[in-house]
């Protein structure tokens, strides 16, 4: 056979090979989808899957349906997605979870690498390091300051362990040079009592959780835990400018899809879901809910997984934290 005819023969034993993939994708969808939510109704992961779920379900045709699997730590619901048909038809959102529970919990029966296809990654929380107002203090500098003066009132609320709350107290820790005392509570509605009566000093929490305390005067927010300054409040500076070099702590996540799923199929997600996030009235409810909108491509999103995973475990690691 002359090598013509036999590269000729390749070319078309790979073609029929990549057809059927190929015409899945192009079927895709055909039936309803499913969004996991490994955390309960009404956080930043939930309320993106429903609002970019309902422009989803019109652009491909189909119904969208989200399936919330809160529990352990957003573990349960992560599970059930990786354990999914590979089809297109199971994708999920995650969170800061995603990047910190390989190193909190030592049977995960998942990674947040091998056991999933990043589609796009789509939002980010900022903390905001938020204080008890009475503390005589406007900057950052000048409270790590008071806490070197103060090192027994020191206080520092989390909720609990292994939250992004936690997380960022121990980056500040160590890149401040403080000692402090962290005080574990069950979610930002019962920290944010203790802070506001000065019980404790110091909560770094969420922008869409603390904002509203911010706004009544009820706390003081002295810095942002992002490299950016952000949109609800502007006039904040960042921990990095504020001398903290390279601090860098949020809460951000993304869709995944199940290790395996054709790339046909992520590449159509990504591409609906980026145009999703650039709508006007998308972009209004999750910046009113306090998300800094993000988007990309799913080669960008598993970058930030693998430095996350870097940055994050280092943390666990210095400060040995663990949820178990």
């Amino acid at each position: 056979m002359q090598l013509t005819s036999l590269f000729k023969l390749m070319a078309v034993a790979a073609a029929l090979a990549v057809a059927p993939t190929l015409a899945s994708a192009q079927a895709y969808p055909n039936r309803a989808i499913k969004i996991i939510v490994p955390a309960p109704p009404g956080g930043a992961i939930d309320t993106i899957a429903r609002v970019v779920g309902d422009k989803l379900a019109a652009s491909l045709g189909q119904p969208v349906v989200v399936d919330n699997r809160p529990g352990a730590s957003n573990n349960l619901g992560t599970d059930a997605l990786a354990k999914s048909a590979p089809d297109g038809y199971t994708i999920g959102i995650v969170g800061g979870s995603h990047n910190t529970n390989k190193f909190l919990f030592k049977n995960l029966g998942w990674d947040p690498e091998k056991s999933f296809e990043p589609i796009v990654y789509t939002h980010e929380v900022p903390l905001v390091f938020a204080i008890y107002p009475q503390i005589p203090a406007k900057t950052l500098p000048e409270f790590i300051a008071w806490m070197k003066a103060n090192p027994n009132d020191a206080k520092v609320a989390t909720s609990g362990r292994g939250s992004a709350q936690e997380m960022a107290a121990e980056m500040f820790r160590m890149a401040s040079g403080t000692q402090m005392l962290l005080v574990p509570y069950k979610g930002s509605a019962a920290a944010q009592p203790d802070l506001i009566a000065g019980r404790t000093a110091l909560y770094i929490d969420t922008i869409s959780a603390i904002q509203s305390q911010v706004k009544g005067g009820n706390v003081r927010a002295i810095a942002v835990s992002t490299r950016k300054r952000i949109s609800s409040l502007p006039d904040v500076p960042t921990a990095e400018e504020q001398g903290l070099k390279g601090y860098d702590a949020n809460t951000n996540g993304g869709f995944l899809a199940p290790a395996g799923t054709p790339k046909a199929i992520v590449a159509k997600l990504n591409a609906e879901i980026n145009a999703a996030l650039k709508l006007p009235d998308v972009r209004s409810k999750l910046e009113a809910a306090g998300i800094e909108i993000q988007g990309g491509t799913p080669q960008e999103y598993a970058a930030l997984i693998k430095s996350d995973l870097a940055k994050w475990g280092k943390v666990v690691k210095e400060a040995g934290i663990s949820a178990e």
